[in-house]
């Protein structure tokens, strides 16, 4: 196979690959709104913040620059603390290498640049031979664009949502938000929206525990409602196959 077939536009794989990341899109965009207004409490500007998702576009190496900045750290500190993070994409282009190392170095390049982890982690679930077979690059483009548009809509969001914020509720409600966003599409099923409303329930009832036990408690009464709730279920649903099936001999 030559590098042009290679690397030609496959609409089907595309969209293949667009569907595989596509229940990741929503936790990106909620991480990229969480950096963004973390940004923007951090005390950088909007012009400034807005450089460093398009430019950086590395939600851990942000977070954990974002203090330092704050504290006026050397800049060869933030830079090397930014490095040791984003040490793992080096492992992810030593995975990649293979696939795509009849590629133009430029190709290579971008694709590199909008690679984050859940994308490469589906894409060589998918793809773990590094054979060129066709649709290979677009399966990936298919993953990496929509996941890089979702982090950056989300962290612009966040940038502008985070002058809206007051400024005594700081990076703490960052961490609240990612809680919220993040939790809003787990909750998908029966056992764990009981699970979640119980654990709601007793986190304020227990509030006023010493040592945040309050919070230990919601944690266990929820996920001992979510085991109840669907072993309850469980047993419901085979008891009706069981009644079923009697039902026919």
């Amino acid at each position: 196979m030559s590098n042009q077939d290679f690397a030609t536009h496959d609409a089907a794989a595309w969209r293949d690959g667009f569907r595989t990341g596509l229940p990741t899109l929503f936790g990106i965009a909620a991480w990229g709104v969480v950096v963004g207004v973390a940004m923007i409490k951090s005390g950088l500007t909007i012009p400034q913040s807005l450089g460093m998702t398009l430019l950086v576009f590395a939600g851990s190496a942000q977070l954990a620059a974002l203090p330092l900045i704050a504290a006026n750290a050397p800049v060869w500190v933030i830079f090397v603390t930014a490095l040791v993070i984003n040490l793992r994409f080096v492992i992810f282009s030593v995975l990649l290498a293979p696939h795509f190392a009849s590629l133009p170095w430029h190709k290579r390049l971008g694709l590199g640049f909008v690679s984050g982890d859940i994308s490469v982690a589906l894409y060589l679930q998918r793809y773990p031979d590094p054979d060129p077979a066709p649709g290979k690059v677009s399966f990936l483009k298919g993953l990496l664009y929509p996941n890089c548009a979702a982090w950056q809509i989300g962290s612009i969001v966040g940038i502008f949502l985070g002058n809206a914020v007051p400024t005594e509720w700081g990076l703490g409600f960052a961490g609240t938000l990612a809680i919220v966003c993040i939790l809003v599409p787990m909750v998908a099923s029966k056992p764990a929206l009981c699970g979640v409303l119980v654990a709601a329930a007793v986190s304020v009832l227990a509030a006023g525990l010493p040592y945040k036990l309050g919070l230990l408690a919601a944690v266990l009464v929820g996920m001992v409602t979510a085991m109840v709730v669907e072993e309850t279920g469980d047993r419901r649903q085979a008891k009706r196959k069981q009644d079923n099936k009697a039902k026919h001999v």
